[in-house]
């Protein structure tokens, strides 16, 4: 008899379990904002130079959705970067956001709180990129597009996340 309650106890306890992580909620993920000439609700919260998204109304960490970006320019950094001298800046960005009014071009230069960061790229890099679609179908259209263009060789297709921590 006490074997049979133990099992039942056991059962119990897994089922509640089980109940309790179906029923917690998944964070909800913003929406990324990558065409610069469509509105955007929470573009004010960041810098031009930042690939926006939708991060809800009271936020400290908040994710992306995953995307499709291309990585044109790059350089690996000592650290996590200077935000006071950039390796890109907006003389850097501008002319690139010209060649592609409807995917936003965006760079990272540093770290720290209250900045995005992205997935998809290594770690201690500085960089220039471009929103290149949600799927990879529109991607891998949108890099022979910025392959045409003959100024950044070699790039590929990464699948990407923005983060900001305003902690």
């Amino acid at each position: 008899m006490k074997i049979k309650y133990g099992f039942l106890l056991i059962a119990c306890l897994l089922l509640g379990s089980a109940l309790t992580a179906f029923g917690q909620k998944k964070a909800k993920l913003g929406k990324v904002c990558g065409d610069p000439t469509a509105a955007c609700k929470s573009r004010e919260n960041f810098q031009s130079f930042d690939l926006p998204f939708d991060t809800g109304k009271n936020f400290v960490i908040y994710e992306s959705e995953k995307f499709y970006g291309i990585v044109l320019q790059s350089v690996k950094l000592n650290d996590w970067g200077d935000c006071e001298n950039p390796s890109f800046d907006e003389g850097d960005r501008m002319p690139i956001q010209e060649l592609f009014p409807h995917n936003k071009v965006f760079a990272l230069n540093c770290v720290e709180t209250g900045t995005n960061y992205y997935t998809g790229v290594a770690e201690q890099t500085a960089f220039i990129g471009v929103y290149a679609g949600k799927t990879l179908t529109e991607a891998n259209k949108f890099l022979k597009t910025v392959q045409a263009t003959g100024q950044f060789p070699g790039v590929k297709v990464r699948r990407m996340s923005i983060g900001v921590n305003g902690t």
